[in-house]
């Protein structure tokens, strides 16, 4: 399998993600698939009144720079490590 059809394999099951998983896994990995399917941020900081797409913004600048199989890579990582976790705290 390749590296494009494990990024999209594990962006479908980000979608299973319990809701415990915490917002600040949730940006990382809105960042990351920012970062693997756009790459760097192309749009301005979304105003202070608008804190929730601010915080994505913030996320994905955050990895800014990143090569998108850098990104990909880091992605799968992230939601292999959380689905884990969720498969850990429910048993």
């Amino acid at each position: 399998m390749g590296l494009q059809e494990e990024f999209e394999e594990h962006a479908e099951k980000a979608k299973t993600l319990p809701d415990s998983t915490t917002n600040e896994n949730k940006l990382i990995l809105y960042g990351l698939y920012k970062q693997a399917t756009v790459g760097d941020v192309n749009t301005g900081r979304p105003g202070i009144f608008n804190l929730k797409d601010r915080a994505k913004w913030d996320a994905w600048k955050a990895v800014e720079g990143k090569s998108k199989e850098e990104a990909m890579t880091d992605y799968i990582t992230k939601v292999k490590q959380l689905l884990e976790e969720a498969a850990a705290f429910s048993s």
